[in-house]
C-alpha cells in the first residue's frame, strides 16, 4: 500500500528541495532523482520557469508523500514507482526532483515539483479530483508492482493477494457473508443471527454499527461494508421475507462472459440458488461463444488461436509505438525548454565572458548564469547540438501529438478485440475441459 499527502509550498522552495536530497536519508543521494532540471539548481529553474507564468499565483511548488507499508518494498522499487508516478501525474510537462527516504522503518518518496509548467506556463491546478487521480495512479501502480492496494475511504491498505482473494471469496469478508447466507435462513430476527455468529467463534462489537471478527482476524469488520445486502437493514428485511440478496452479477446481454467455474466457486459451494444461476448463464455464455465463432468465420482451435495472437500482437505494437512516441514528446519538450533558457541568456552569458571583472559580473547575474550552463550541459547531453530550431521542433511535436491520437484509436480499437478474443478462448478451453471431467467421473463410478 502506498499512501499519498499532497500540499502546496508557498516559500523556502530551496530549504525544501535540500531537505528532501538529504544524503543521510537518500544512501548517499543514490535515491535522487530529477526531470527537467538538475537537482542542485531546481529551484532556480523552477523560479526561470514561473517568471512566464501566464497567470501569477503564490505557489512556488507542490510537495507529495508516498509513503509505504513497512517491509513491503525496496528503496529502489519505491524510487522506480515513484518515478513512474511523477511521470504519469505530470505528463513530463513539469520540472521535478523526486527522493527516496530510507532513514524511517517505512519507505517513503519525496516529489517536488514546480507549480508551473514548463511546455504551456500554465499553473499546477490543485483539487478534489487531481487527488484523487493521483490515488488512483499509485494504487493501479502498486498492483502492478505486487505491493498493496489503498481500500476506498480507508488509509490502510491489503496486500493485492489478499484483494485478489477477497475477489474470489477467500477472504474474512467473503467468509462473513457466506456465515450469514447460510446461518439466516434458521433465523427469526438479527439477534438470533449475531448469536448464532458468535456460536460459531465471531466476536460481535456494537455501536452505531455492528461488527464481527473472525477468530484470527485482526480488525472488526463492519456488517454494512459488506455490501447492500448486508446492512441492520437489509438482514432484518431478508429474514421477514421481504427480499432476497441481489447475489448474481449484472450482465451487459450483448457482451461475451467467461464462464462460472461452478466446481470451485465458494458461493456455488455454499447456494442452491447460484447454482441454477450459473448453470443457466454459462449456457448462455457458450451459446454467445459459438455464435462468436461462428460469425468470425473460426472453425477450429488453431485459429481462434491464431486470431487471439494476431489481434494482440496489433495491440502491443501500437502500444509500444505510443510509448515510444510519448518518450520522444517528453524529450522534445526538455530540449525545446533548455533551448528557450539558451536563447535567452546567451546574451548575457556572452557579456558574462568578455567581461574583466567576472566575480563582479557573476555577482550580479549568479542566478542566469547557472541557468544558462545547465541548459548547455543538458543540451549537449540531450544530442541537440547543433542547436535545433524553435519551428522545426515545435512541427516534430505537432506531427508526433497527431500520430499518437491515431495510435491511441487503434489501441483502444485493437485491445476490446483482443479482450474478446481471450474470452472467447478461454471459454473454449472451458467447455472443452467439460467432456473430460464428465468421462473421469463416469469410469469413477463404474469402479
Amino acid at each position: 500500500m502506498a499512501v499519498t499527502k499532497t500540499h502546496p509550498i508557498k516559500s523556502t522552495l530551496k530549504a525544501a528541495i535540500d531537505y528532501i536530497c538529504n544524503p543521510e536519508k537518500t544512501d548517499g543521494k543514490l535515491l535522487v532523482s530529477s526531470y527537467g532540471c538538475a537537482a542542485e539548481t531546481a529551484d532556480i529553474e523552477f523560479a526561470w520557469t514561473r517568471r512566464h507564468a501566464i497567470d501569477k499565483g503564490t505557489n512556488l511548488g507542490r510537495h507529495l508523500i508516498q509513503a509505504f507499508q513497512p517491509g513491503e518494498v525496496t528503496p529502489e522499487q519505491a524510487h522506480e514507482i515513484g518515478m513512474e508516478l511523477a511521470k504519469e501525474i505530470l505528463g513530463g510537462k513539469y520540472e521535478f526532483v523526486l527522493t527516496t527516504h530510507i532513514d524511517k522503518d517505512h519507505v517513503h518518496n519525496h516529489l517536488i515539483f514546480n507549480a508551473v509548467s514548463f511546455a504551456d506556463h500554465k499553473h499546477y491546478h490543485s483539487n478534489k479530483r487531481s487527488y484523487h487521480d493521483i490515488r488512483r495512479i499509485s494504487d493501479r501502480l502498486c498492483k502492478e508492482h505486487g505491493l498493496s492496494v489503498i481500500i476506498p475511504g480507508q488509509d490502510k491498505g491489503k496486500s493485492y493477494i489478499e484483494h485478489q482473494a477477497e475477489q474470489n471469496g477467500t477472504s474474512y469478508k467473503a467468509k462473513l457473508k457466506a456465515a450469514i447466507d447460510r446461518l439466516l435462513p434458521a433465523c427469526s430476527n438479527l439477534e438470533e443471527l449475531l448469536r448464532r455468529l458468535q456460536r460459531e467463534g465471531y466476536e460481535i462489537k456494537r455501536g452505531k454499527y455492528i461488527s464481527a471478527r473472525a477468530p484470527d482476524q485482526e480488525r472488526f469488520t463492519r456488517l454494512k461494508t459488506l455490501g447492500v445486502d448486508y446492512t441492520e437493514e437489509a438482514i432484518a428485511a431478508r429474514i421477514a421475507g421481504r427480499s432476497r440478496p441481489s447475489r448474481q452479477p449484472k450482465r451487459q446481454d450483448g457482451k461475451i462472459s467467461l464462464l462460472i467455474d461452478i466446481q470451485n466457486n465458494i458461493k456455488a459451494q455454499q447456494n442452491a440458488g447460484f447454482i441454477h444461476w450459473a448453470k443457466l448463464n454459462n449456457l448462455k455464455q457458450a451459446a454467445k461463444t459459438m455464435n462468436f465463432l461462428t460469425e468470425h468465420g473460426i472453425s477450429s482451435y488453431g485459429e481462434l488461436e491464431s486470431k487471439l495472437n494476431a489481434v494482440s500482437a496489433r495491440r502491443d505494437t501500437a502500444h509500444a509505438e505510443i510509448k515510444r512516441i510519448e518518450s520522444r514528446s517528453a524529450e522534445l519538450a526538455i530540449v525545446m525548454k533548455h533551448a528557450g533558457t539558451y536563447r535567452q541568456l546567451k546574451p548575457l552569458y556572452d557579456r558574462y565572458r568578455k567581461s574583466n571583472d567576472k566575480e563582479k559580473f557573476l555577482r550580479g547575474h549568479e542566478s542566469e548564469i547557472i541557468l544558462f550552463e545547465a541548459a548547455a550541459r543538458e543540451l549537449k547531453r540531450l544530442g541537440a547540438v547543433p542547436l535545433p530550431t524553435t519551428e522545426s521542433m515545435k512541427k516534430e511535436l505537432a506531427n508526433l501529438t497527431a500520430e499518437k491520437e491515431r495510435l491511441l484509436v487503434e489501441y483502444k480499437a485493437a485491445r476490446t478485440e483482443a479482450q474478446e478474443y481471450d474470452t472467447v478462448k478461454q471459454n473454449v478451453d472451458a467447455l472443452l475441459t467439460v467432456p473430460k471431467e464428465q468421462e473421469q467421473q463416469r469410469r469413477h463410478e463404474l469402479e
